[in-house]
């Protein structure tokens, strides 16, 4: 280790780890090591990359070095990776003041080749050397005939269009503008769709000598490892060629304001939008200097005042008629963090009584105190998520990783915020001694380093920005000489003809790739075992959870007509968040995060595998919770469920409002999804069952609904008690629970009290209701059996106008599973298109940010593009799937990247509570461990002739299918011919 300086060395006890803080003596680059025993192991390099403009030159260079270096001199590296890879994780991510680029992967070979290919991408990327990158990647001009008229069109470009058609993206970007002006936070680090332009060549190039050095990075690597191994490897192989220098890449702070900042924007809506109650009014501080200890405090100080059911803060800014929808908080990861109050449905004219009302709040809160309950509540709940360490699909690994440079990248050491419990002990004591209330006198209150930011709607302004954009695409054009435009067709040609030229076998065989031998032949395979406590089904599972039960109440939805699954879907929202016979709203959650980990309500339907056609819907209660806290977890869901005050008008309306404006916020930002299953709806029975629980018909739902509810308010409360009446019975439910044997043997316990004070909570349910109803009869429901399909409204296409300034474009269909039964190959079939045929076509060629597929054992297949300057062409690029597939023609090597591809995706590691979803998806969709066994033996026997034999099985989905665009709206206007109907999205009931 004589080439590196070992700056420091700690032990963080609580992540069982042992980190070094290390410099590069030659090269001057930052390491940070985390040894321990998880064997899915996380590198990542990042490197400061202030943005002094909004061309995105941060966020095209992030892209852009992807794509081929000196020793991978392919086109896209990355995407042979994403191909060919076991990886846990492979991305690369732009913030507003770096840019990382992390992997991780269970495999060790796989890793040290993921580590090469990344290393020599950050140094020795083609992307300085080719402007061909840059173009695709970035922005160019794009004319395919003289005649044409001119065009942009790029990568970054689209993702960006994407990214400021969203109005909470567009708040965020001028919060930072407002409160930083003369910093890289008061650019945009992604790039502005009006600057991204901007960029030329010869910045693109300098923006990447300046802060692609080691000088100017920091390295992390974490898991169980030889440090000093890849340590010697990494000096080796990249940093003993480079001599430290100067990178200049500190962040400035922004002076504090002498006054508080006001800044008032546009976003666009469509033409039947409401422009009154429909602006944001945002204030927002900055919190600067913050200490561990106190950034910590600050996120439980968010919950407290903002995020919490019923929170002082949001709660008077609701009552005082200021916004329909409260939100914002503690923002960190930047070098001066801040506080921020947003509300969502107001107006202009409230802003000084909206500044008023946060100041008068503050000040109560400081003087008369914050509700204890609660700030111990929200302090439980985060020490409860930190030792559990679920991060879902993403490493802890890359989450620890990721939280080092938020003290790291501004001179901190980069273990300041991973040391957690001293502090959350101290912050319990502090509770009593009123820390939190000084918290706000320092930091928010009489804060001057503070900016208004006020968001008003503009119906139009999409196409307004569009007719300015291609007037300003003219003006070029008629400026342009004979021989420029000819260029401009030329180079638009050449980039085709670049981005259609495959890699040479040569060069594609310098991609360090694994073989088959290195791949587990066994399937991931799940047990559970079916026990009877009290006459209820009890799906068990044994896991090492470390002393955590995952408890889930399931309760079959076959009781409820198709008209009141909507209404199911409602209940998600209000239980929990109402008051109880015993509980105000705020005293049920305070209790719920004191005594558990948290509880989840949640609606899906399972497709019945071994009887096609059918589907079991499930209402669940998902409960986290130590084994001694069984007895508080289970009384808990029964008061919930049975005698939550669906009477309380006020309640229900801020309910309403909330759930109105969070829905749309879903819509916007996962378009993809809300299309593939508008599309699915319409011929399978569990797409239409997401539909009207979560999907466009349920968002259409919450408008009606709330609307309603304002002329007659009993309505919906019959509803919503009729529907707990039928579904929350002890003939509908069944249990799952994942834990040792020593939690199961603690539920088996407490279980009898409780299905005997559930069956005594249906009949005061249906007594109350009796009493409110004269005419309602109690009901019996039948026990949970599989459904078949519902109303389906048979093949269906829908164009759905929003002010996006791109498109998400969804096609799917059925493939008869009896003649053409699901097969492994459809797992490799799915990487393919995904990274070849979909992503040549939709992202290389046509400027998508993203394209996916699916194929289902149910016989669903999906199609679906994210991002997408493109509508028609899309459409057509998905017809010309099955002759693809028919065609294809691929070199041994090959086909074992897309297996490996394929079982990379399976084999990613789980979460305990991930791995108890996955049983019961199993138990309820009747899928065996030999059916598991079967996939993976053909994934791995998958041939090309066997990916041919699937042309079939793609024309089907499309000839038995359905289509559904969310986006722009003139696009989709001037489209019309493809959709059966189009409207707007967003308009006023």
């Amino acid at each position: 280790m004589k080439n590196y300086e070992l700056i420091e060395k700690k032990r963080i006890e609580e992540l069982s780890t042992d980190a070094c803080i290390y410099r590069h003596k030659k090269s001057g680059a930052r390491i940070f090591t985390m040894k321990n025993t998880d064997d899915n192991k996380v590198f990542g390099i990042a490197f400061r990359t202030p943005a002094e403009d909004s061309t995105g030159v941060a966020h095209i260079t992030e892209h852009s070095v992807l794509c081929g270096s000196d020793k991978f001199p392919l086109k896209d590296p990355f995407v042979e990776l994403a191909k060919g890879s076991l990886n846990t994780f492979l991305n690369a991510m732009t913030y507003p003041d770096k840019t990382v680029y992390p992997i991780a992967s269970r495999n060790d070979k796989d890793f040290d080749n993921l580590m090469d290919v990344y290393m020599d991408a950050v140094f020795h990327p083609n992307s300085v050397k080719d402007p061909r990158i840059m173009m695709q990647e970035g922005w160019h001009y794009e004319m395919q005939d003289e005649k044409d008229d001119l065009i942009y069109n790029g990568v970054v470009y689209n993702e960006m269009k994407g990214v400021f058609s969203n109005p909470e993206s567009v708040l965020e970007r001028y919060i930072m503008h407002a409160l930083f002006p003369d910093t890289t936070y008061g650019n945009e680090s992604g790039g502005d769709p009006v600057n991204i332009p901007d960029l030329t060549f010869e910045d693109f190039k300098a923006f990447h000598a300046r802060f692609y050095h080691p000088s100017n990075s920091y390295i992390f690597l974490y898991g169980d490892m030889d440090m000093e191994k890849k340590l010697e490897w990494l000096d080796k192989a990249y940093l003993s060629e480079y001599t430290a220098i100067e990178p200049n890449s500190d962040i400035a702070a922004q002076k504090p304001f002498d006054k508080m900042q006001e800044e008032e924007i546009s976003y666009s809506v469509g033409e039947n939008e409401p422009l009154e109650k429909n602006t944001y009014l945002s204030w927002n501080v900055v919190v600067d200097a913050l200490d561990s200890k106190s950034n910590l405090a600050l996120d439980i100080l968010d919950y407290a005042l903002l995020s919490s059911p019923g929170a002082p803060l949001k709660q008077a800014l609701i009552e005082a008629g200021i916004g329909e929808d409260i939100f914002g908080g503690f923002q960190d990861g930047i070098k001066q963090p801040y506080f921020s109050v947003t509300a969502k449905g107001t107006d202009k004219k409230d802003k000084k009584k909206f500044l008023e009302i946060i100041e008068r709040t503050l000040k109560k809160l400081v003087k008369e105190g914050l509700d204890k309950k609660t700030l111990l509540a929200a302090i439980n709940h985060d020490e409860f998520q930190y030792r559990e360490a679920d991060y879902g699909r993403t490493p802890k690994g890359l989450v620890y990783s990721l939280t080092s440079l938020d003290t790291w990248l501004y001179g901190g050491k980069p273990w300041d915020y991973l040391f957690c419990e001293k502090y959350y002990k101290e912050l319990r004591k502090d509770v009593e001694e009123g820390y939190f209330e000084k918290l706000i006198e320092k930091y928010l209150l009489g804060n001057k380093h503070s900016a208004l930011v006020i968001c008003k709607p503009e119906r139009g302004l999409t196409e307004k920005r569009e007719e300015e954009l291609k007037k300003k695409l003219a003006a070029v054009k008629a400026k342009m000489s004979k021989e420029e435009i000819k260029k401009c067709v030329s180079d638009t040609k050449m980039l085709k003809e670049y981005q259609e030229e495959p890699t040479s076998e040569e060069n594609l065989e310098k991609l360090p790739l694994l073989s088959i031998s290195d791949i587990d032949k066994k399937a991931e395979t799940f047990s559970w075992k079916e026990t009877r406590l009290s006459d209820t089904l009890l799906i068990g599972t044994e896991l090492e959870t470390r002393g955590i039960a995952y408890l889930r109440f399931n309760f079959n939805t076959a009781c409820l007509t198709e008209e009141e699954l909507p209404y199911a879907g409602f209940l998600k929202t209000v239980l929990g968040y109402m008051d109880t016979e015993k509980h105000t709203y705020q005293d049920l959650t305070s209790d719920i995060l004191l005594n558990t980990g948290g509880i989840n309500f949640d609606a899906s339907a399972y497709p019945n595998i071994s009887k096609y056609g059918y589907y079991t819907g499930i209402f669940s209660i998902d409960v986290k919770l130590l084994y001694d806290g069984f007895p508080f977890g289970l009384d808990i869901v029964d008061e919930i469920v049975h005698t939550t005050k669906f009477e309380d008008d006020k309640r229900m309306q801020e309910i309403l409002n909330e759930a109105r404006s969070r829905e749309r916020m879903k819509v916007e930002g996962s378009s993809h999804s809300y299309a593939v299953n508008r599309a699915t709806s319409y011929f399978s029975a569990t797409g239409r069952y997401a539909d009207l629980t979560g999907g466009i018909s349920y968002y259409r739902f919450i408008n009606r609904i709330s609307d309603e509810f304002k002329k007659d308010k009993k309505a919906l409360q019959k509803k919503l008690r009729d529907v707990a009446c039928k579904l929350f019975r002890p003939e509908n439910m069944f249990i799952s629970l994942a834990c040792e044997k020593e939690g199961n043997d603690a539920f088996a316990k407490e279980f009898p009290k409780f299905k005997k004070n559930f069956e005594q909570g249906i009949r005061k349910l249906e007594e109350k209701a009796g009493k409110l109803d004269k005419g309602f009869k109690p009901y019996k429901a039948s026990a949970g059996k599989a459904l078949p399909q519902l109303t389906l409204s048979g093949n269906l296409n829908e164009g759905f106008k929003t002010p996006s300034q791109v498109n998400y474009v969804g096609r799917s269909g059925l493939y008869d599973t009896k003649k053409h039964p699901y097969t492994g190959a459809l797992k490799v079939l799915k990487v393919i298109l995904n990274y070849q045929y979909l992503w040549l076509n939709l992202r290389v060629k046509g400027g998508a940010y993203g394209c996916m597929s699916g194929f289902g054992r149910s016989g669903e297949g999906y199609f679906v593009s994210y991002r997408d300057p493109h509508l028609k062409e899309t459409l057509d690029i998905y017809e010309g799937i099955p002759k693809f597939i028919k065609e294809f023609k691929t070199s041994e090597r090959d086909m074992t990247k897309y297996i490996i591809g394929a079982i990379s995706e399976l084999d990613t590691p789980r979460t305990n509570s991930a791995k108890a979803a996955l049983t019961l998806s199993a138990f309820l969709s009747h899928v065996t461990n030999d059916m598991l066994q079967e996939e993976r033996d053909q994934i791995l026997a998958t041939s090309e002739a066997k990916i041919n034999a699937l042309s079939d099985y793609a024309k089907e989905i499309l000839e038995k299918g359905a289509a559904c665009t969310v986006g722009n709206n003139k696009l989709i206007e001037d489209n019309k011919d493809k959709f059966y109907t189009t409207e707007e999205l967003f308009k006023q009931n």
